[in-house]
């Protein structure tokens, strides 16, 4: 199994809306049972909060239920425990080096540095 992690600030706009439609649409593809997706903060400030109400409204327009999740802290053990793990911004990068030791295995990395554009995922 895949293991990917979505990264944010706070865990409860960017990350978890990442999280829910990176699920979406591993299991349209049939990917379902060989991917798993979680997400994360860099930071404390939301720890302990659901996602936030126009982020889970847009989710709930595209059919996508987010009930109960709840903003986590990104951990040292979440690097050795997943494959991928996907900031939303520069920032969100240095931070996730920081927490996880630095990244030796090359784990680290922009979500949207592949797209024709990339850029970073502004916090709303």
């Amino acid at each position: 199994m895949i293991r990917v992690m979505m990264v944010c600030l706070g865990n409860i706009c960017r990350s978890p809306m990442a999280e829910f439609i990176f699920r979406d649409m591993a299991k349209k593809r049939g990917l379902g049972d060989q991917v798993f997706c979680a997400s994360a903060a860099t930071s404390t400030e939301e720890i302990g909060n659901p996602v936030y109400p126009p982020a889970k409204h847009k989710l709930y327009a595209l059919g996508l239920m987010c009930d109960g999740k709840r903003a986590v802290q990104l951990t040292r053990k979440d690097y050795r425990d997943y494959d991928l793990l996907l900031g939303m911004e520069q920032r969100n990068l240095n931070a996730m080096r920081r927490i996880c030791g630095g990244d030796p295995e090359g784990k680290i990395h922009l979500l949207l540095e592949d797209a024709a554009c990339p850029r970073d995922i502004d916090d709303p």
